[in-house]
């Protein structure tokens, strides 16, 4: 795996383009209205889109997962770096650098 760079864990998280969201049986579902395309994100792909709607930053996601999941830190901040940046090519979030 490769390694993550820590300084990203201060980017925000915000949503990015219009989307339906469903929850199913615990996973959320969504529908991309600007592409059509469907995403299935399971549980803790929903978890993130769930806390993503405070515009926490990653390093906050990675916190609260730690906090809700057995997990070694650099592990979580990996995936869920990673995750995020995923759904970024989508256009489904958007990560805001924060100024100091």
């Amino acid at each position: 795996m490769a390694a993550t760079d820590p300084a990203k864990d201060h980017y925000r998280v915000t949503y990015g383009e219009e989307v339906y969201v469903s929850d199913m049986d615990g996973e959320k579902v969504m529908m991309s209205i600007h592409t059509g395309k469907y995403y299935n994100l399971g549980f803790t792909g929903g978890r993130i889109w769930e806390l993503a709607e405070s515009s926490p930053s990653l390093g906050d996601i990675v916190t609260v997962l730690m906090n809700e999941y057995e997990v070694d830190e650099e592990q979580c901040r990996q995936q869920v770096h990673t995750f995020v940046a995923e759904l970024e090519r989508e256009g489904l979030l958007r990560l805001l650098r924060e100024l100091d």
